[in-house]
């Protein structure tokens, strides 16, 4: 916007000054120009007396050499004997018709064009009615002297002007700009999180911001508290629901002591000792503001979750009679997630499984790890999806009753995270669904460095090689 407003001022002062300075420049041309026939007329005037007392050849001679003009060789006296006294320039055709042909009745005085210049011809009556004419000679560079000096002068006074001009924009807009940026980054800043942030409006009015920024201001304050109270309300909220669930979770534990041993008792307790779990933490996050959430490190071994989580859900594939396969899931896979954000992601996935197919269905986890990602494919052995697209829309459930329609959307927004994305189709071994998630590792102009610097190496071994 300040550039714009610098350009505009340029634009518009430079068209005024145009619109004054060019008309104001050919006037003082054509000054010049009536200037230097101004004073030839004068100089022929001057020799008027001379030549009404005597027509001689020397005292006009005189006459003549007395004048400015006529010391520099630029004034001649044609006699009308056909003496000329000092150098003519003009046509003899041109000097008969100044002077009348030697009658009174026609004189008349003319300027005609000459090598050089221009001559003006003023005719004089003399003794006996005779007619002299006075050829006062002006050179081309006495019509424009002057001109240059004063068009500099007025090409000065233009850029001078467009300066102010710009000066003057730059101040007005920086008065716009500079609060501009300030609500921009405030914005910024709360988009990123910083729900603390605001606009110092009245410090903005004694900067002499526009009313128009201040209302702006105003408004980005009003949108910040708005967003503050939705967000308490909506952690509030969602403690209470959650509290909700402690109730029955009570009653589910209580149950599951009960159950006495075995490997389904146990992982029956198991669960639900993590479902408690992680029901507490999600009523202390929400009782907790953002600026209150401890720090967690980001990052943890994929294959380590995965592993983990499969054997969790192993004992229940058992129990239903679900052959299963885990692969690739040996070395240690590092991905920039938090441990308990990836295993739901994949309890998730699992869960999926157990809930939408039927029992005795198989199901496989492949872990593959890239130079900038990892990549889980979990399959299984049952129908599908009939309608992909609508599958991973949140809250949309493609299971029918049981099914919130969340988990894939979850699952959606943890490998968006990282960069990664997340796709569905048919598995090529089991003939069913198959979930793909890519965890972005890398950026991708760390990888493309990276493939750079490899390409390079090669190169320079080849080049070793052959020499």
């Amino acid at each position: 916007m300040r550039w714009a407003l610098v350009k505009a001022a340029v634009a518009g002062t430079t068209m005024v000054a145009l619109a004054f300075l060019i008309p104001l420049g050919l006037m003082v041309q054509q000054t010049a120009s009536d200037r230097a026939f101004t004073a030839a007329e004068r100089q022929a005037a001057a020799l008027g007396p001379a030549l009404a007392i005597t027509t001689d050849q020397d005292p006009i001679a005189r006459a003549v050499a007395s004048t400015d003009a006529g010391a520099h060789d630029r004034v001649a006296v044609h006699l009308p004997s056909g003496g000329v006294v000092g150098e003519g320039r003009a046509a003899d055709a041109d000097v008969a018709t100044a002077g009348g042909d030697g009658s009174t009745h026609s004189v008349r005085s003319f300027t005609v064009r000459v090598a050089g210049g221009f001559a003006l011809l003023q005719p004089v009556a003399v003794e006996n009615g005779r007619i002299a004419v006075v050829e006062v000679y002006v050179a081309e560079a006495d019509l424009s002297r002057g001109v240059g000096t004063a068009w500099l002068v007025l090409s000065l006074v233009a850029l001078a002007l467009v300066t102010i001009a710009v000066l003057v924009a730059d101040r007005l807009g920086a008065r716009i700009v500079r609060p501009a940026r300030r609500l921009a980054g405030a914005a910024r800043s709360l988009g990123s999180g910083n729900l603390a942030v605001r606009v110092a409006v009245d410090g903005e009015r004694a900067k002499g911001a526009p009313e128009e920024l201040r209302e702006a201001g105003h408004a980005f304050n009003a949108m910040a508290d708005r967003v503050v109270h939705l967000l308490a309300a909506e952690r509030e909220l969602a403690a209470d629901l959650s509290h909700r669930l402690r109730t029955p979770l009570t009653v589910l534990r209580l149950n599951a002591a009960s159950l006495g041993e075995g490997d389904a008792a146990d992982a029956t307790r198991h669960a639900v000792a993590q479902l408690e779990r992680e029901v507490d933490q999600i009523i202390r996050s929400a009782r907790r503001g953002r600026e209150e959430t401890p720090a967690v490190q980001l990052g943890c071994d994929a294959a380590e979750v995965i592993r983990e989580r499969v054997g969790f859900w192993s004992a229940l594939a058992e129990d239903e009679g679900r052959p299963w396969q885990l692969a690739g899931a040996d070395a240690p896979v590092q991905v920039p997630v938090q441990r308990g954000d990836l295993a739901a992601a994949i309890d998730a996935l699992l869960g999926n499984v157990f809930r939408h197919t039927a029992m005795g269905t198989a199901f496989s986890v492949d872990v593959l790890a890239t130079d900038s990602s990892v990549i889980v494919l979990v399959g299984d052995a049952g129908p599908g999806f009939t309608d992909p697209e609508a599958a991973i829309e949140r809250g949309a459930g493609h299971g029918g009753e049981g099914s919130t329609g969340l988990g894939l959307d979850i699952v959606r927004k943890l490998t968006e995270a990282t960069g990664g994305d997340l796709a569905l189709g048919r598995s090529a071994g089991l003939g069913g669904a198959e979930i793909r998630l890519r965890l972005q590792t890398r950026p991708a102009g760390d990888t493309q460095r990276a493939g750079r610097r490899r390409r390079v190496r090669q190169a320079r071994r080849r080049a070793a090689g052959v020499q």
